[in-house]
């Protein structure tokens, strides 16, 4: 596809899954999940604002530090006019969300750190399970594999 000119107001859905690196299912994804706008030509053809491509940028950079949709989406919301974010922004936006990944990249460490021992499930199962979690003495603590998944108030360590 033909790259278009820098001053092109409006561009076709192919040419902003080419320039922002998403397939066109994502496009309609996003734009069902309105995330991303677009206007219908006379012919019933998507044509979106150049801008889109920063916007569809910030979903996809937001989705892969693992932020949901639906808390991009609530963020997004508080711009004004909904307008796609400017490097202002990102920063305000993405510290919002520092805690959190903090926590993940914790849990993440945490849940490399111990794979290959003892979750504590509380399956007693396995015979480890009798040296590492003798009578289910995690599940005091809470349901689920207790050393690798903490609930947001508790301060569980493996």
């Amino acid at each position: 596809m033909e790259r278009p000119s820098w001053d092109t107001k409006e561009l076709t859905i192919g040419q902003v899954a080419a320039r922002s690196g998403v397939a066109v299912s994502a496009l309609h994804f996003y734009e069902a999940k309105g995330l991303i706008q677009s206007r219908r030509t006379a012919g019933n053809q998507r044509r979106y604002r150049r801008d889109v491509v920063r916007r569809v940028a910030f979903l996809r950079v937001a989705q892969r530090i693992g932020i949901p949709l639906s808390t991009i989406r609530d963020a997004l919301a508080t711009l004004p006019d909904e307008r796609t974010p400017t490097k202002e922004d990102w920063a305000k936006l993405s510290d919002s969300w520092r805690e959190e990944l903090e926590t993940r990249i914790t849990d993440l460490v945490r849940l490399r750190d111990n794979l290959v021992d003892c979750i504590g499930c509380g399956c007693l199962s396995m015979s480890s399970c009798l040296l590492t979690n003798p009578y289910d003495e995690l599940g005091e603590q809470g349901p689920g594999p207790r050393k690798l998944l903490r609930d947001e108030d508790d301060d569980l360590e493996p």
